[in-house]
Order: C-alpha cells, then sequence, then structure tokens
C-alpha cells in the first residue's frame, strides 16, 4: 500500500456537540441516550429533523422528514434547536486534535474529514484507537474512523456499524465487506440511482461491480462508469491540504427532497448566501466573482458564475445575483443539490464602490446587526420571514468548501 487514508466522521454530528455542550455546562440529561432530534423550532414544531438519537432512530425517526412526521413516530421526542457557530467551534475543535498526528487535513464537511496518514503504515490501528479515545476523552463526542488505501474505501468503512467504530476496508476486504451491501449504500449512489439499479436486477455493490462496463455507459452514461469504478474500489484522489490564504469561499447543501418551485429554490439559495455572505465578513473580504451550480437528481450539473463591476460582502446582493444566475440555468428539472460560491477575493478595507451601489451602507449596517446577533445567540435568533413554516434551514453550510472541485466530490449527491 502506497498510502494510509482515515475518514474520521462524527457520530450523529449536531447532537452529539449539542449533548456535549449541554453536560459540560451542567446539563444532568445526556441527548444522546434519550429519543432526541437536532432541529426545527421547538415553539411552532415546525421544520426537519437535521440529527437524531439512537433511540429516536429506534422509533423510526429519520434525518430530513418534518419534525410533524417525527412527533407522530415520538410523541415525546426532545427537540433542541440548532446551534451552527456552536457546531463550527466543536469541529474546529476536532480539526486541532487531529492536527496533533499530521497536517494533512481534509475538512470535507463540518463532521467529516480526511487525513492522510501514510507515515503510521506499520501502526495505523494504534493511531486510530488514540485519537478515537482522545475526541471521546477531551472533547466529549464521539466517531467512526475508516482506514483505507483510498478515499473512497475510507469513507465506505466509516459507514460500517455505528457508533464510535474503528474498520478498515482494504483492497482484499472488498469483496467480503463491501459487495455483498445493498446497492443504496454505495458512495454517490441516492435513492432515485438506487431504485433505477435495483429495477434492472442489480442489488447489491456487488452485483454492480460486476457488470459490464459499455453496457453501464449504454445506459446510465458517464455517471454510470463513475459508481461503477466506485464499486470496484477505484479512487485516486489526494488529501486536499487547506492553504492559509482564502481564495474562495463556497457553501452547498443537498437537498431532502426534490425541489421543483421557484419559491423553494430560492430559500435555499438564499440560505446559502446567509453563510457565505456571514464568511466572507468574518474573514473582513469582499468577492468580485459569485457563482452558483445545482445538481438534479439524475446527476446532471449546471453551474454558471459573473464577474462584477465592484466587489461586494452583503448576503442581499450575494443572494441577488446567485438567483440571477440561477434563472439562467435552471429549466425546471428537480434539483438535489446547491451551491453557493465566491471568489476574486480583496479586503473590504478598500472597497471602491460603483456609482450603482447606492444601499451600501444600509446592507454593511444591516449585516453587521445580524452578524453580531448571530455570534452571540445562534444562527435562528434572526430569520428572514420567507423561512417561516418552509421546513427549509434559514442558515445553511458550516465549514469552509473550497471553490474547486475534488474528484471525490464531483458527483455526490
Amino acid at each position: 500500500m502506497d498510502k494510509i487514508f482515515f475518514h474520521i466522521d462524527v457520530n450523529s454530528a449536531y447532537l452529539s456537540w449539542e449533548a456535549a455542550y449541554h453536560l459540560s455546562h451542567g446539563g444532568d440529561i445526556d441527548y444522546r441516550e434519550i429519543p432526541s432530534i437536532v432541529g426545527g423550532d421547538p415553539t411552532t414544531r415546525h421544520g426537519i429533523v437535521l440529527a437524531k438519537s439512537i433511540p429516536a432512530k429506534a422509533y423510526g425517526v429519520q434525518t430530513g422528514e418534518s419534525l410533524y412526521m417525527a412527533l407522530n413516530k415520538c410523541p415525546d421526542l426532545l427537540i433542541i434547536p440548532a446551534h451552527f457557530s456552536r457546531y463550527i467551534k466543536a469541529s474546529d475543535a476536532m480539526v486541532d486534535l487531529i492536527a496533533r498526528y499530521t497536517d494533512k487535513i481534509q475538512r470535507y464537511s463540518i463532521d467529516e474529514v480526511f487525513t492522510d496518514m501514510s507515515i503510521y503504515k506499520k501502526d495505523y490501528l494504534k493511531v486510530a484507537s488514540e485519537i478515537s479515545k482522545n475526541i471521546k476523552e477531551e472533547l466529549g463526542f464521539t466517531v467512526n474512523i475508516g482506514i483505507s488505501e483510498n478515499k473512497l474505501l475510507a469513507k465506505m468503512a466509516s459507514d460500517f456499524s455505528k457508533p464510535d467504530k474503528i474498520h478498515t476496508l482494504f483492497k482484499d476486504e472488498i469483496e467480503s465487506k463491501m459487495w455483498p451491501l445493498d446497492i443504496g449504500d454505495l458512495f454517490m449512489v441516492g435513492s432515485r440511482t438506487s431504485k433505477k439499479l435495483k429495477g434492472r436486477g442489480i442489488k447489491t455493490i456487488g452485483d454492480l461491480a460486476n457488470m459490464d462496463d459499455e453496457y453501464i455507459y449504454t445506459w446510465l452514461k458517464k455517471p454510470g462508469l463513475q459508481i461503477l469504478s466506485y464499486a470496484r474500489g477505484e479512487e485516486f484522489s489526494d488529501v486536499h491540504i487547506e492553504m492559509d490564504e482564502i481564495k474562495s469561499i463556497g457553501n452547498s447543501t443537498t437537498t431532502p427532497f426534490d425541489v421543483t418551485t421557484m419559491e423553494d429554490a430560492e430559500r435555499f439559495i438564499l440560505g446559502l448566501s446567509e453563510m457565505v455572505g456571514f464568511r466572507l465578513r468574518r474573514e473582513n473580504m469582499c468577492a468580485e466573482v459569485i457563482r452558483i451550480s445545482i445538481k438534479n437528481f439524475d446527476f446532471m450539473k449546471k453551474r454558471r458564475q459573473i464577474k462584477l463591476n465592484a466587489p461586494i460582502y452583503s448576503t442581499t446582493r450575494i443572494f441577488e445575483v446567485a438567483m440571477e444566475l440561477f434563472k439562467e440555468i435552471w429549466g425546471g428539472d428537480p434539483i438535489r443539490k446547491f451551491s453557493v460560491s465566491v471568489s476574486d477575493l480583496t479586503s473590504n478595507e478598500a472597497v471602491q464602490l460603483s456609482m450603482f451601489e447606492e444601499t451600501y451602507e444600509k446592507d454593511k449596517n444591516f449585516d453587521t446587526c445580524v452578524d453580531n446577533i448571530r455570534r452571540k445567540y445562534g444562527s435562528k435568533e434572526v430569520v428572514r420571514s420567507t423561512f417561516l413554516y418552509s421546513k427549509i434551514e434559514p442558515v445553511i453550510g458550516g465549514v469552509a468548501e473550497d471553490a474547486k472541485e475534488y474528484p471525490m466530490m464531483k458527483i455526490l449527491l
């Protein structure tokens, strides 16, 4: 093996982080041990489930479903509001701890990281155990760690039995550990693709791995060949190490349902713009390039970007430009993923306003006020009215997601 990769994934991240925070501040109930969820509004009982405890899962509660449905399954469900600023701090603390072992760390999402652990080829299991133990004892939550010679297999391994487990999935283990799994368990195979594959008799990952390449291409084209190579354990990307200089800021989200209306699309784009704008202002930067990308349920991706006459950092302006771009590329097909990003960043201390930026001072004061409230009290203390009763989060995203596309992210639903 030339490489050893870890995929480190926080177990029920939002719920675990809320539980750890609650216990460290004098609480006497571990949310992970009772039927509980993070998400929605406890007062109105609207919204969706963002994370669930194992006891809640036993009632059939599912991530992404409405609070109404979850409460029908478990009327005594404890509903915990989300605190995204708290989750960013917990994620940062985990990355800082992992950095004791390696500087080759790629933040894949707010609760997942890939690491290149090739320097520990002889004792990678010992190192994985140490990391898992230290995260549990020092930070108060647990992780699953998947280990393999490529990032795909490491990620698949981390999804084996949970919580608080360490699994390997090397090339010589694929046939026994991965191929018997349901085809829907394969990375980047969503529910629609799973249904299509099963309709052709492809029920397990092994069934797909042993299919003829030409047949899959004739039927599913290039995305089909991608999942076929994943079924065979083939993936060759390296860990992308975050650079000190921020060149772009972006966030994306996979939607819990097919987005088919302009109203819902606007809410998802606004929610992403809220986080992008917040992070842009936190870095005291402004942006000249705005980009949006969307992906439909068949993996087809469309993107559009524009270079502005003057740099901006207002959430409202980012959203307005993103919506203009969205309207140019959307043909009405159901959407499953949105991404909003900004680049060509410069310091906001030297912004040269164009004659068209008449609302600059008003937007600046508004954003500053909202940012301060959200930093102190949480992201849901100030919410735009369009999100009320919409089941869509008002602020979407967390950890930086570089605008560059990496092989492991190209076709992720």
